[in-house]
């Protein structure tokens, strides 16, 4: 928003300059952006009138004119533009005048003596408008000072209001707040009832109460439209950043800017019976002030006489009713509707709109009346003439918002800003922001303005506080606390350590976005009714995933199409099921990929024909997350895994993740040049860990024993090792596979697995004698469970 200075002051009494009152209005939370002059420096430069012209002996294009400052004495001056005409009065830079960037002296043009310029409003800095010269009233001071005529002496501020401020929308919102902050006097135009001397009115009535509080209108006959807008306000408009387009319209914007009430006005000719205000029906449309034909929903409001809608209420007029250089009669229309109400209509419609955009920020239900007495005043004085007539004010009154006390507690108010701030001081500053107070023992009962639609908890009043008593005065003293060491349970993993421990395999972590494509999901985790995004940010982000295991597909993709041939990544994050709202529905899960080689490219490995990793690879950098605890790995079929290598891992019963290759046909659809090994497990899980206990370190020497078994070829390992593991026998401290072999020699359905056995006692050193005996107990076991042999 720009708010012209001089205009400020005469609203508010300003004791300070520009820069002193805009560091007050951004330590008071109206951030100033920018400070800058209507105009740019110069000086001798007056008000001019053209007495004579005449043709320029040496070029088509020049004239020489004759010109009247008020001196005694007629100037002759060049001039080149197009529109100088004979009575036209004109800014004229005397010899000695200094512009941005020129300096006036007395020159010979072509052969022909001039002594002084004639001035575009791009040469005085005040508009880029060059095409011919700034023309200025009729009745302008020969003479003048075209700084002091202009009230070029002037300055605008750029503020950067925040949403909540609405009611800083308009001349008199700002003056409010610097008043406020500066202790000035407020000064607002008195507004005196206009004299009813028509009998002409309009009826209104308004069929949503909700929506529409307050709707007053007003009928003036007799005005001429044609009639030109008073310099004085162009000024003030443009200077605002309004453009002047008819007196009439120039109007409604003026008092939307001086009092911030959005006002529209209707040919009074052009409207039929009453007016109604409602929301729109099925199937109404109707074509905007911008010439834009719009399909209307049901939860717009609209402006309506009896052929239908005329306006969309607190958003944009209709083209049929608007206001032309023909008009004689029209209705001024002034009202409130609840920003609710007015919200994302104009993204809904794609357009622009002033007005939508101060009610959306709720305007002062109160000013309605006031408002269009003001408008009423500038279109008679402006517009009227001798036959003018002004209608009696017809007004509906649906549901006004309530403006309850709120309670303020001083103790609060110090306790949250950090400071001591007496009491009497926060009424003062609430009574200068209009507030009514009252003081009932320990606490106060402030009410609002009905402008303040952001004031509503006792924390919007603390911050009122703050702010006018200065955002500066607030001291930063450090804070103080005390930092317990709190408890670490052993029994228990943070996830940082499980990220490091895989960043110590060569693991390196991706993280991606919670929203997938519907496509993943249906591929990588089976799921075909996956939960869906409200309001997506596109197409590929419009479920939330239940699989870690796209993302790092996508990730691996990426990182082959620029080059990379060998990647180890992994991704903590949540997965979200069937009912997000439950947090036990959102399971954080800890997935890895790795693709291509084992090992890094180095000389010794073979580079990158080196071994591939591969699913025991994988298995082993996974082994330790589990800490050596019950976990088992059990054949399983997934829907993105290879149906003949992939587990599913199991810790005391319960399943916490799975472990496998990335099914064919998901490697041919991503165009994977191989197949990536996979695992995701719980985070849960994973952070549950037994407590660590001691166990004695035994001095005495290890010994080994090899034995290979012949089993059935459908025996799993697994059982093998949980059946030795369960049979607790003595003195074995280790046992492990480290061969398996099937061929001739062992004969059709069978296959021979070595195992490599390891012994040791805290007491003695055992013998051979020791190992044979655990030897055959283990062997036992074993032909027992599964009918193993020893292999001869």
């Amino acid at each position: 928003m720009k708010v012209s200075l001089n205009w400020l002051k005469e609203l508010v009494d300003i004791d300070m300059n520009p820069e002193e009152l805009a560091h007050a209005l951004t330590m008071a939370g109206l951030e100033v952006e920018e400070i800058a002059p209507v105009a740019a420096a110069f000086d001798h430069i007056v008000v001019a009138e053209v007495k004579s012209i005449s043709k320029h002996p040496n070029a088509d294009k020049l004239s020489v004119c004759e010109v009247d400052v008020s001196t005694g004495t007629l100037l002759q001056i060049v001039c080149g533009a197009p529109n100088v005409a004979v009575g036209m009065r004109v800014p004229c830079a005397l010899v000695g005048a200094k512009l941005p960037g020129l300096e006036i002296k007395h020159a010979k043009l072509r052969g022909v003596e001039s002594n002084g310029m004639l001035c575009s409003a791009r040469e005085l800095g005040i508009s880029d408008e060059h095409a011919g010269l700034l023309a200025l009233a009729g009745d302008a001071p020969l003479g003048q000072d075209i700084r002091v005529h202009l009230d070029l002496d002037d300055a605008y501020f750029t503020l950067k209001l925040t949403p909540n401020r609405g009611d800083c929308l308009s001349m008199i919102g700002i003056a409010r707040d610097v008043a406020a902050v500066t202790g000035g006097t407020l000064k607002v135009p008195a507004i005196s009832p206009v004299l009813v001397d028509g009998a002409v009115s309009m009826p209104v009535t308004v069929a949503a109460p909700t929506a529409c509080g307050r709707y007053l209108g007003r009928v003036i006959t007799g005005l001429n439209a044609r009639a030109a807008t008073p310099d004085w306000m162009k000024r003030r408009l443009e200077r605002a950043g309004f453009r002047a387009i008819a007196a009439l319209i120039d109007i409604t914007n003026y008092v939307n800017l001086e009092r911030g009430q959005p006002m529209h006005a209707f040919d009074y000719e052009k409207l039929v019976g009453g007016i109604a205000v409602r929301f729109a029906n099925a199937g109404e449309s109707m074509n905007l002030l911008n010439s834009q034909h719009v399909e209307l929903k049901p939860d717009m409001l609209l402006i309506t006489d009896g052929s239908g809608p005329v306006a969309i209420g607190g958003v944009m007029g209709g083209l049929e009713s608007m206001v032309t250089d023909a008009t004689t009669s029209i209705f001024f229309e002034s009202a409130y509707f609840d920003p609710d109400v007015i919200q994302g209509k104009t993204r809904t419609l794609g357009i622009n709109s002033d007005a939508a955009y101060r009610f959306e920020r709720g305007v002062d239900p109160e000013f309605a009346r006031d408002a269009l007495e003001c408008a009423t005043q500038l279109a008679l004085e402006i517009c009227g003439g001798a036959d003018s007539r002004t209608g009696t004010i017809t007004e509906a009154i649906g549901v006004l918002p309530g403006r309850n006390a709120v309670t303020v507690r001083p103790a609060r108010v110090e306790a949250l800003l950090g400071m001591n701030i007496p009491v009497i001081q926060m009424v003062a500053i609430l009574t200068r922001l209009s507030c009514i107070v009252i003081q009932d023992g320990e606490v106060l009962l402030v009410t609002p303005p009905s402008y303040r639609f952001d004031l509503k908890i006792e924390e919007d009043f603390v911050e009122e506080i703050a702010r006018i008593n200065g955002y500066e005065k607030i001291p930063s003293n450090p804070p103080k606390s005390t930092l317990p060491m709190l408890p670490v349970p052993e029994s228990r993993r943070s996830r940082t350590a499980l990220r490091r421990q895989l960043v110590e395999h060569g693991y390196q972590e991706a993280i991606n976005y919670s929203f997938t494509p519907p496509e993943w999901e249906a591929d990588f985790a089976g799921n075909d009714t996956p939960v869906r995004v409200a309001n997506p940010i596109s197409s590929q982000m419009s479920v939330m995933r239940t699989t870690l295991i796209g993302g790092l597909i996508a990730t691996l993709r990426h990182n082959l199409n620029r080059g990379e041939s060998r990647l180890k990544i992994f991704e903590m994050g949540r997965c979200f099921l069937s009912d997000v709202v439950n947090l036990e529905q959102q399971p954080e899960r800890l997935g890895a990929l790795v693709y291509g080689a084992r090992f890094p490219e180095q000389w010794g490995e073979g580079g990158q024909n080196g071994a591939k990793a591969d699913f025991y690879s994988v298995k082993g950098d996974l082994e330790p997350l589990l800490l050596g605890r019950d976990a088992s790995f059990e054949k399983t079929s997934h829907p993105s895994l290879h149906p003949g290598r992939s587990a599913m891992i199991s810790v005391a019963g319960r399943r916490i993740g799975m472990l496998g290759e990335l099914h064919p046909r998901l490697q041919q659809k991503y165009e994977l040049p191989g197949a990536p090994i996979l695992f995701e497990m719980d985070v849960a899980a994973l952070q549950t860990v037994e407590s660590p206990w001691y166990r004695s370190i035994s001095r005495m020497q290890t010994l080994r024993r090899d034995i290979a078994v012949l089993v059935d070829d459908s025996t799993e390992m697994q059982d093998l090792l949980a059946a030795i593991n369960t049979a607790k026998i003595a003195s074995v401290i280790e046992i492990s596979p480290f061969d398996v072999y099937r061929g001739e020699n062992v004969g059709r359905g069978k296959k021979s697995v070595a195992f490599r056995i390891l012994m040791q006692d805290t007491d003695r050193t055992l013998v051979d004698s020791d190992a044979d005996n655990n030897v055959a107990e283990i062997l036992k076991v074993l032909y027992k469970e599964f009918g193993a042999t020893l292999r001869k």
